[in-house]
Protein backbone atom coordinates (compact mmCIF):
# COMPACT_ATOMS: atom_id res chain seq x y z
CA UNK A 1 0.00 0.00 0.00
CA UNK A 2 1.52 3.34 -1.01
CA UNK A 3 2.42 6.24 1.28
CA UNK A 4 -0.32 8.46 -0.13
CA UNK A 5 -3.08 5.97 0.72
CA UNK A 6 -1.71 5.39 4.21
CA UNK A 7 -1.48 9.15 4.83
CA UNK A 8 -5.11 9.73 3.85
CA UNK A 9 -6.21 6.75 5.94
CA UNK A 10 -4.41 8.27 8.95
CA UNK A 11 -6.31 11.51 8.35
CA UNK A 12 -9.61 9.62 8.16
CA UNK A 13 -8.79 7.79 11.39
CA UNK A 14 -7.92 11.08 13.07
CA UNK A 15 -11.22 12.63 11.99
CA UNK A 16 -13.18 9.65 13.32
CA UNK A 17 -11.39 9.84 16.69
CA UNK A 18 -11.77 13.63 17.07
CA UNK A 19 -15.09 14.25 15.36
CA UNK A 20 -16.62 16.13 18.30
CA UNK A 21 -13.58 18.41 18.60
CA UNK A 22 -12.24 21.27 16.49
CA UNK A 23 -10.20 19.73 13.66
CA UNK A 24 -7.78 21.95 11.77
CA UNK A 25 -5.84 21.30 8.59
CA UNK A 26 -2.70 21.49 10.73
CA UNK A 27 -4.03 18.61 12.84
CA UNK A 28 -4.69 16.54 9.72
CA UNK A 29 -1.30 17.39 8.26
CA UNK A 30 0.28 16.13 11.47
CA UNK A 31 -1.62 12.84 11.16
CA UNK A 32 -0.69 12.56 7.47
CA UNK A 33 2.96 13.51 8.13
CA UNK A 34 2.92 15.84 5.15
CA UNK A 35 2.57 19.58 4.67
CA UNK A 36 -0.94 21.04 5.08
CA UNK A 37 -1.09 21.89 1.37
CA UNK A 38 -0.12 18.40 0.23
CA UNK A 39 -2.29 16.70 2.88
CA UNK A 40 -5.37 18.60 1.67
CA UNK A 41 -4.55 17.83 -1.94
CA UNK A 42 -4.19 14.05 -1.53
CA UNK A 43 -7.24 13.89 0.77
CA UNK A 44 -9.39 15.42 -1.99
CA UNK A 45 -7.76 13.20 -4.60
CA UNK A 46 -8.51 9.92 -2.80
CA UNK A 47 -11.83 10.68 -1.08
CA UNK A 48 -13.38 13.06 -3.60
CA UNK A 49 -14.06 15.60 -0.84
CA UNK A 50 -12.13 18.39 0.81
CA UNK A 51 -11.35 17.69 4.48
CA UNK A 52 -13.91 20.33 5.51
CA UNK A 53 -16.69 18.79 3.39
CA UNK A 54 -15.80 15.29 4.60
CA UNK A 55 -15.97 16.36 8.25
CA UNK A 56 -19.22 18.27 7.74
CA UNK A 57 -20.96 15.36 6.02
CA UNK A 58 -19.77 12.86 8.60
CA UNK A 59 -20.92 15.08 11.49
CA UNK A 60 -24.33 15.61 9.89
CA UNK A 61 -24.82 11.87 9.40
CA UNK A 62 -23.81 11.11 12.98
CA UNK A 63 -26.21 13.80 14.16
CA UNK A 64 -29.08 12.27 12.18
CA UNK A 65 -28.61 8.93 13.93
CA UNK A 66 -28.67 10.65 17.32
CA UNK A 67 -31.86 12.52 16.43
CA UNK A 68 -33.41 9.24 15.29
CA UNK A 69 -32.44 7.14 18.30
CA UNK A 70 -32.19 9.51 21.29
CA UNK A 71 -34.46 11.92 23.08
CA UNK A 72 -32.09 14.83 22.53
CA UNK A 73 -32.47 18.52 21.72
CA UNK A 74 -31.33 19.82 18.35
CA UNK A 75 -29.15 22.44 20.05
CA UNK A 76 -27.37 19.75 22.08
CA UNK A 77 -26.65 17.65 18.99
CA UNK A 78 -25.31 20.71 17.19
CA UNK A 79 -23.00 21.61 20.07
CA UNK A 80 -21.85 18.03 20.73
CA UNK A 81 -20.79 17.57 17.11
CA UNK A 82 -18.84 20.78 16.81
CA UNK A 83 -21.20 23.09 14.92
CA UNK A 84 -20.67 26.73 15.80
CA UNK A 85 -24.37 27.59 16.06
CA UNK A 86 -27.71 25.81 16.00
CA UNK A 87 -28.81 27.98 13.06
CA UNK A 88 -25.77 26.98 11.07
CA UNK A 89 -26.39 23.33 11.94
CA UNK A 90 -30.03 23.52 10.86
CA UNK A 91 -29.11 25.12 7.54
CA UNK A 92 -26.42 22.51 6.90
CA UNK A 93 -28.81 19.67 7.79
CA UNK A 94 -31.46 21.08 5.44
CA UNK A 95 -28.96 21.40 2.57
CA UNK A 96 -27.59 17.90 3.11
CA UNK A 97 -30.83 15.97 3.62
CA UNK A 98 -33.64 18.24 2.42
CA UNK A 99 -35.44 18.38 5.76
CA UNK A 100 -35.28 20.27 9.05
CA UNK A 101 -33.54 18.40 11.93
CA UNK A 102 -36.40 19.04 14.37
CA UNK A 103 -38.95 17.73 11.88
CA UNK A 104 -36.73 14.73 11.20
CA UNK A 105 -36.42 13.93 14.91
CA UNK A 106 -40.23 13.89 15.20
CA UNK A 107 -40.72 11.75 12.08
CA UNK A 108 -37.56 10.03 10.82
CA UNK A 109 -37.46 9.13 7.14
CA UNK A 110 -34.75 7.32 5.14
CA UNK A 111 -31.80 9.64 4.52
CA UNK A 112 -28.69 9.30 2.32
CA UNK A 113 -26.24 9.19 5.22
CA UNK A 114 -22.56 9.66 4.43
CA UNK A 115 -20.51 6.48 4.84
CA UNK A 116 -16.84 7.21 5.45
CA UNK A 117 -15.17 4.31 3.64
CA UNK A 118 -11.49 4.03 4.49
CA UNK A 119 -9.30 4.57 1.44
CA UNK A 120 -7.03 1.67 2.35
CA UNK A 121 -9.98 -0.70 2.08
CA UNK A 122 -10.83 0.60 -1.39
CA UNK A 123 -7.32 -0.31 -2.47
CA UNK A 124 -7.69 -3.77 -0.96
CA UNK A 125 -10.93 -4.30 -2.93
CA UNK A 126 -8.95 -4.00 -6.15
CA UNK A 127 -6.45 -6.68 -5.22
CA UNK A 128 -6.97 -10.30 -6.14
CA UNK A 129 -8.08 -12.51 -3.27
CA UNK A 130 -5.13 -14.62 -2.15
CA UNK A 131 -5.22 -18.25 -1.10
CA UNK A 132 -5.63 -18.61 2.65
CA UNK A 133 -2.65 -19.94 4.56
CA UNK A 134 -3.97 -20.02 8.13
CA UNK A 135 -7.05 -21.84 9.43
CA UNK A 136 -9.14 -19.69 11.77
CA UNK A 137 -11.64 -20.67 14.44
CA UNK A 138 -15.32 -20.21 13.60
CA UNK A 139 -18.08 -19.98 16.23
CA UNK A 140 -21.44 -21.52 15.22
CA UNK A 141 -24.79 -20.82 16.88
CA UNK A 142 -28.40 -21.78 16.11
CA UNK A 143 -30.72 -18.76 16.04
CA UNK A 144 -34.32 -18.02 15.08
CA UNK A 145 -35.33 -15.25 12.69
CA UNK A 146 -38.95 -14.02 12.98
CA UNK A 147 -41.25 -13.38 10.05
CA UNK A 148 -40.29 -9.96 8.71
CA UNK A 149 -40.12 -7.65 5.73
CA UNK A 150 -36.88 -6.56 4.11
CA UNK A 151 -36.51 -3.25 2.27
CA UNK A 152 -33.96 -4.06 -0.44
CA UNK A 153 -32.06 -2.36 -3.23
CA UNK A 154 -31.58 -4.77 -6.10
CA UNK A 155 -28.59 -4.91 -8.41
CA UNK A 156 -28.40 -6.27 -11.95
CA UNK A 157 -26.28 -9.43 -11.94
CA UNK A 158 -24.16 -9.13 -8.80
CA UNK A 159 -23.37 -12.26 -6.81
CA UNK A 160 -21.15 -10.61 -4.19
CA UNK A 161 -20.42 -7.30 -2.49
CA UNK A 162 -17.73 -6.11 -4.88
CA UNK A 163 -19.84 -6.63 -8.00
CA UNK A 164 -22.85 -5.07 -6.25
CA UNK A 165 -20.93 -1.89 -5.47
CA UNK A 166 -19.85 -1.69 -9.10
CA UNK A 167 -23.49 -1.97 -10.24
CA UNK A 168 -25.34 0.03 -7.57
CA UNK A 169 -22.68 2.10 -5.82
CA UNK A 170 -21.68 2.14 -2.19
CA UNK A 171 -24.02 4.96 -1.12
CA UNK A 172 -26.94 2.54 -0.65
CA UNK A 173 -25.47 1.55 2.71
CA UNK A 174 -25.92 5.08 4.05
CA UNK A 175 -29.64 5.07 3.22
CA UNK A 176 -30.08 1.64 4.84
CA UNK A 177 -28.16 2.72 7.94
CA UNK A 178 -30.59 5.61 8.40
CA UNK A 179 -33.49 3.14 8.73
CA UNK A 180 -34.18 1.34 12.01
CA UNK A 181 -33.58 -2.38 11.66
CA UNK A 182 -34.95 -5.34 13.61
CA UNK A 183 -31.41 -6.66 14.00
CA UNK A 184 -29.87 -3.23 14.64
CA UNK A 185 -28.02 -2.86 11.34
CA UNK A 186 -28.40 -3.28 7.56
CA UNK A 187 -27.86 -6.69 5.99
CA UNK A 188 -26.64 -8.13 2.71
CA UNK A 189 -28.55 -11.10 1.30
CA UNK A 190 -28.18 -13.76 -1.36
CA UNK A 191 -31.77 -14.14 -2.55
CA UNK A 192 -33.24 -17.50 -3.62
CA UNK A 193 -34.86 -17.49 -7.04
CA UNK A 194 -38.40 -16.94 -5.75
CA UNK A 195 -37.44 -13.54 -4.28
CA UNK A 196 -35.71 -12.24 -7.39
CA UNK A 197 -37.24 -10.19 -10.18
CA UNK A 198 -36.25 -10.92 -13.79
CA UNK A 199 -33.02 -9.15 -14.70
CA UNK A 200 -32.02 -8.43 -11.08
CA UNK A 201 -29.18 -9.64 -8.92
CA UNK A 202 -28.95 -12.53 -6.49
CA UNK A 203 -26.96 -10.35 -4.07
CA UNK A 204 -28.76 -7.35 -2.55
CA UNK A 205 -28.47 -4.99 0.39
CA UNK A 206 -31.39 -4.22 2.66
CA UNK A 207 -32.79 -3.60 6.12
CA UNK A 208 -35.05 -5.96 8.06
CA UNK A 209 -38.25 -4.39 9.43
CA UNK A 210 -41.38 -5.64 11.16
CA UNK A 211 -44.13 -7.39 9.20
CA UNK A 212 -46.45 -4.44 9.87
CA UNK A 213 -43.94 -1.86 8.63
CA UNK A 214 -45.78 0.96 6.90
CA UNK A 215 -43.02 3.56 6.82
CA UNK A 216 -41.51 5.18 3.73
CA UNK A 217 -39.66 3.08 1.16
CA UNK A 218 -36.85 4.95 -0.64
CA UNK A 219 -37.18 5.43 -4.38
CA UNK A 220 -35.80 2.48 -6.31
CA UNK A 221 -36.12 0.07 -3.37
CA UNK A 222 -38.43 -2.96 -3.07
CA UNK A 223 -40.04 -4.71 -0.11
CA UNK A 224 -40.06 -8.49 0.22
CA UNK A 225 -41.73 -10.67 2.88
CA UNK A 226 -39.67 -13.37 4.56
CA UNK A 227 -41.06 -16.15 6.77
CA UNK A 228 -39.78 -17.14 10.19
CA UNK A 229 -36.76 -19.42 9.78
CA UNK A 230 -33.99 -21.15 11.68
CA UNK A 231 -30.44 -20.06 10.90
CA UNK A 232 -26.93 -21.12 11.74
CA UNK A 233 -24.83 -18.06 12.56
CA UNK A 234 -21.17 -18.43 11.60
CA UNK A 235 -18.86 -15.92 13.30
CA UNK A 236 -15.11 -15.62 12.80
CA UNK A 237 -12.45 -14.59 15.26
CA UNK A 238 -11.83 -10.82 15.54
CA UNK A 239 -9.49 -9.62 12.81
CA UNK A 240 -7.40 -6.61 11.85
CA UNK A 241 -9.57 -4.33 9.70
CA UNK A 242 -7.20 -4.52 6.74
CA UNK A 243 -7.50 -8.34 6.80
CA UNK A 244 -11.25 -8.37 6.18
CA UNK A 245 -10.97 -10.16 2.82
CA UNK A 246 -9.08 -13.03 4.42
CA UNK A 247 -11.62 -13.16 7.27
CA UNK A 248 -14.49 -13.45 4.76
CA UNK A 249 -12.76 -16.11 2.67
CA UNK A 250 -11.78 -18.15 5.74
CA UNK A 251 -15.28 -18.17 7.19
CA UNK A 252 -16.95 -18.97 3.87
CA UNK A 253 -14.57 -21.89 3.34
CA UNK A 254 -15.43 -23.22 6.80
CA UNK A 255 -19.16 -22.79 6.14
CA UNK A 256 -18.90 -24.62 2.81
CA UNK A 257 -17.29 -27.58 4.56
CA UNK A 258 -19.73 -27.66 7.48
CA UNK A 259 -22.26 -30.51 7.58
CA UNK A 260 -25.42 -29.40 9.47
CA UNK A 261 -26.63 -33.00 9.85
CA UNK A 262 -24.23 -33.38 12.79
CA UNK A 263 -26.64 -31.23 14.82
CA UNK A 264 -29.80 -32.59 13.24
CA UNK A 265 -30.40 -30.09 10.42
CA UNK A 266 -30.21 -29.80 6.65
CA UNK A 267 -29.50 -26.68 4.62
CA UNK A 268 -32.60 -24.63 3.74
CA UNK A 269 -31.97 -22.94 0.41
CA UNK A 270 -35.51 -21.52 0.28
CA UNK A 271 -34.44 -18.71 2.64
CA UNK A 272 -31.78 -16.08 1.94
CA UNK A 273 -28.23 -16.41 3.13
CA UNK A 274 -27.35 -13.28 5.14
CA UNK A 275 -24.12 -11.32 5.50
CA UNK A 276 -23.40 -8.66 8.11
CA UNK A 277 -20.88 -5.85 7.73
CA UNK A 278 -17.34 -7.09 8.45
CA UNK A 279 -16.27 -5.41 11.70
CA UNK A 280 -12.88 -6.44 12.98
CA UNK A 281 -13.57 -6.28 16.71
CA UNK A 282 -16.57 -8.64 16.52
CA UNK A 283 -15.42 -10.86 13.65
CA UNK A 284 -17.07 -11.58 10.33
CA UNK A 285 -20.65 -12.97 10.44
CA UNK A 286 -22.80 -14.86 7.97
CA UNK A 287 -26.11 -16.65 8.55
CA UNK A 288 -27.36 -19.61 6.55
CA UNK A 289 -30.85 -21.06 6.92
CA UNK A 290 -31.42 -24.66 8.04
CA UNK A 291 -34.41 -26.93 8.49
CA UNK A 292 -35.27 -30.24 10.07
CA UNK A 293 -34.83 -33.02 7.48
Amino acid sequence: MNDKTLAVQRMQDYIESHLTETITLTDLAGAARFSPWYAARIFKELTGLTPADYIRRLRLSKSALRLRDEQVKVIDVACDLGFESVDGYQRAFQREFGCNPKEYALCPVPLPLFTAYGVKFRELWKKERTEMTNEKSVFIQVMEKPARKVVVKRGIAAADYFAYCEEVGCDVWGVLTSMKSLCGEPVCLWLPEQYRKPGTSKYVQGVEVATDYAGPVPDGFDVIDLPAATYLMFQSEPFAEEDYCEAIDSLQAAMDKYEPSVIGYAWDDENPRIQLEPIGKRGYIELRAVKKP
